[in-house]
């Protein structure tokens, strides 16, 4: 009986070491590119292409920073504003929608509401590239080509939101609270805002974060809407950059320098978001 009690604590521990371990090569696995990334940006052109990489000499980070925003007449800050505008409204606007969309496939009662579910669920399933020429067939058709509205108006329906909204509803939203709030007189839309949409805050922020990781890093929508420069996303922006290096070469540096400051965003986001969905999901609830 001893030598089964001893066993017992020797397999549990095999057991955590063994998943720490893969825990540890994951993270490696995941951090080793964001480090190369981070000693990368501090290096000349020079140095980019030597062995050197980890070694502290021809540090330049400043320099290549001043660089990042000098280069084509500081077009590299456009980009980076329009890719904050693009996601952090298009992601807050969208979560808004998303959310208000799943309460209502959730707490109302509408004729082919599980059929429409079922598109939106079939919806999830469609690669983003399949509908690029459709969209840009239509922004065509209402002449937004090559305008902000034809890579912001997409953005905004998200159908993985929808479904996460109804999700979140079903979960953290009792039918018994908004009974309570009917009956207090509170219209749809009152009760909606001021008690619902509070409880459903975790699930808000979510989608947001999702919303915001897909806009920040959107690639071919604004490929195929959009030709002025001046409209670029961070992500085609720094892609245009890296195609013209092959030929002039001082585009390496600003290329790595603007890929780490892009990073930054998604980054703090997760940082300072973190608190808010993994805080109490019934925040605003009437007790």
């Amino acid at each position: 009986m001893s030598a089964a009690g001893t066993t017992l604590p020797r397999h549990r521990l095999l057991g955590r070491a063994t998943v720490n371990t893969v825990v540890a090569l994951s993270a490696l696995y995941t951090l080793l590119p964001v480090l190369w990334l981070v000693l990368a940006a501090g290096k000349t052109r020079d140095a980019l292409f030597g062995s050197d990489l980890l070694s502290l000499k021809d540090f330049s980070f400043l320099t290549n920073l001043h660089d990042l925003f000098a280069m084509d007449d500081g077009q590299y800050g456009r980009w980076y504003l329009n890719s904050l505008l693009y996601a952090v409204v298009g992601a807050a606007l969208g979560a808004l929608i998303s959310v208000a969309c799943g309460y209502a496939f959730d707490k109302y009662r509408f004729r082919h509401k599980e059929k429409l579910f079922g598109l939106v669920l079939a919806a999830v399933m469609v690669p983003q590239t399949v509908l690029a020429l459709p969209l840009y067939l239509m922004a065509s058709g209402a002449g937004l080509v090559n305008t902000f509205w034809a890579v912001f108006i997409p953005v905004l329906f998200n159908p993985f939101g929808v479904y996460l909204g109804r999700i979140f509803s079903q979960g953290y939203v009792p039918d018994e609270v908004l009974e309570a709030a009917r009956m207090d007189g509170a219209g749809e839309l009152t009760t909606y805002v001021r008690v619902a949409l509070r409880m459903l805050g975790p699930g808000l922020v979510t989608v947001f974060l999702f919303q915001l990781t897909a806009i920040w890093n959107n690639f071919f929508l604004p490929m195929v809407m959009l030709s002025d420069q001046d409209l670029y996303p961070v992500s085609l922006g720094l892609y245009t950059w890296n195609s013209s290096a092959s030929v002039s070469p001082e585009y390496y540096p600003v290329v790595i320098m603007g890929s780490l400051l892009a990073v930054l965003p998604l980054i703090l986001a997760f940082a300072l978001l973190q608190r808010f969905w993994r805080s109490g999901l019934t925040a605003g609830a009437v007790k």
